[in-house]
């Protein structure tokens, strides 16, 4: 995944410290610029000089800019027409065209030489605006989406309603981001965090992360300003080949250990009561011949259990139990799915993978 920050020219952030985040974000893996700027009056000559800094850093630093623009601001930066070489001169490689824009300029532009990149605003997709962009033969292979944050408290989006813009998006083999908040919100003109989904609000990054990720989004950047330390951290090794879940170990033993630390494959045939791996037997090697049993215990929602060698010919794999369920002597209960957590479990579809990280 290429994740990412974001920047505001203009809310007056000090340039050095807008350098710092974009070079801290580069330690930490991350990938990807995206800029905003205002659509309140401020001192133009300050935000031509700030975005000057910011582009040169981002260049400087291999972050690729995404740079939402309306009619509106390119007005207030004496911009008089889209010009991919242009844009392309300044390191600006995508544009989310926000309202204003019609169809016939996204695929009109789209169809530049240049890789300019167009992105779409993925919270207010249709299918009108899709088949518009197919009769104005649009490039699709250089259209890609991004939904908005909404700062103002219970204005952000429904997971059902993510969903269902995503698939759309998808269905046309078009690339969807969103937007999750940080703790930190020094530099943010609202304090109720910048974030896509109205749930993740009060949520800590790491969870809003890998839940976005739960719900097919391919690309995440963080709202708010600045970013922590252990939050860029999150962003950078954010991986979408797995639904991640966050458990605490239960057993101590470095045999059922190493078992849990695969990424696994969920089964086609879905049991009731369990998420049911794939693998599990088929990792037993010479050097970890089996599983020894262990107490039985009682198996509440989230846990997450190994079969033991009283189980055979089953030894070896590996459940996240979806119901409670009584304690079982072939079965061995290695670790708990963290309580606001749980309901990840629910993304893991058929044939899905995932993936645990565990804690003392």
């Amino acid at each position: 995944m290429e994740n990412g920050i974001s920047l505001y020219p203009g809310q007056g952030i000090p340039w050095d410290e807008s350098t710092a985040i974009i070079e801290a974000a580069a330690d930490s893996n991350l990938k990807r610029l995206f800029i905003s700027l205002p659509e309140y009056e401020c001192e133009l000559g300050d935000i031509k000089g700030e975005l000057s800094t910011i582009l040169k850093a981002a260049r400087q630093h291999n972050l690729e800019v995404t740079a939402n623009i309306t009619p509106h601001t390119m007005a207030k930066l004496g911009l008089e027409e889209l010009s991919p070489s242009m844009f392309r001169m300044l390191g600006i490689k995508k544009l989310r065209m926000a309202e204003g824009f019609s169809p016939e300029d996204m695929a009109s532009l789209s169809q530049n030489r240049q890789g300019i990149h167009i992105v779409l605003n993925a919270s207010t997709a249709t299918h009108k605006l899709l088949a518009a962009l197919m009769e104005y033969k649009a490039n699709f292979q250089q259209i890609e989406a991004l939904h908005s944050f909404y700062p103002r408290r219970g204005t952000g989006l429904s997971e059902d309603f993510l969903l269902q813009k995503t698939l759309l998006l998808h269905k046309a083999g078009i690339r969807v981001g969103a937007f999750v908040p940080g703790r930190n919100r020094q530099h943010s003109l609202h304090l109720a965090g910048y974030a896509t989904l109205e749930n993740h609000r009060d949520e800590n990054t790491s969870l809003a992360a890998r839940h976005l990720v739960a719900l097919g989004i391919d690309t995440v950047i963080m709202g708010n300003l600045p970013p922590l330390a252990e939050e860029l951290s999150v962003l950078g090794s954010l991986s979408d080949q797995a639904v991640t879940i966050r458990a605490q170990w239960i057993t101590e033993n470095p045999v059922e250990r190493r078992h849990l630390a695969h990424i696994f494959t969920s089964r086609q045939d879905v049991a009731q009561n369990a998420v049911r791996a794939l693998e599990g037997h088929a990792l037993l090697t010479e050097s970890n011949p089996g599983i020894i049993p262990q107490t039985p215990r009682s198996r509440p929602i989230g846990a997450i259990t190994i079969d033991n060698d009283k189980n055979h010919p089953y030894t070896g794999e590996v459940q996240i139990c979806r119901t409670p369920q009584e304690a079982d002597e072939g079965v061995n209960v290695v670790a708990q799915i963290d309580e606001r957590e749980v309901n990840l479990i629910e993304y893991i579809s058929p044939g899905r993978k995932f993936a645990f990280i565990l804690h003392e």
